[in-house]
């Protein structure tokens, strides 16, 4: 059962989440293909920044879809 009194707001917060979730993916994704398509003309400083990107934006999506499974139930 979830905390939230409020079934409008409960909605509201569920899809910000998913929303903020689905953005984190897609940016990790981003960084991902562009290392990928990039290869040897990234440097290493510009590889380490893009894979700390990648995971940092995969952390992100995660915590928001873990807050939307809390509330959920």
């Amino acid at each position: 059962m979830s905390m939230s009194n409020n079934p409008i707001k409960h909605a509201v917060d569920d899809v910000r989440d998913a929303t903020n979730e689905a953005l984190h993916r897609s940016t990790a994704e981003a960084e991902s293909a562009r290392r990928k398509m990039l290869g040897d003309e990234m440097t290493l400083e510009e590889k380490v920044k893009s894979g700390a990107n990648e995971l940092k934006n995969r952390a992100q999506a995660e915590m928001d879809e873990a807050k939307r499974k809390a509330r959920d139930a």
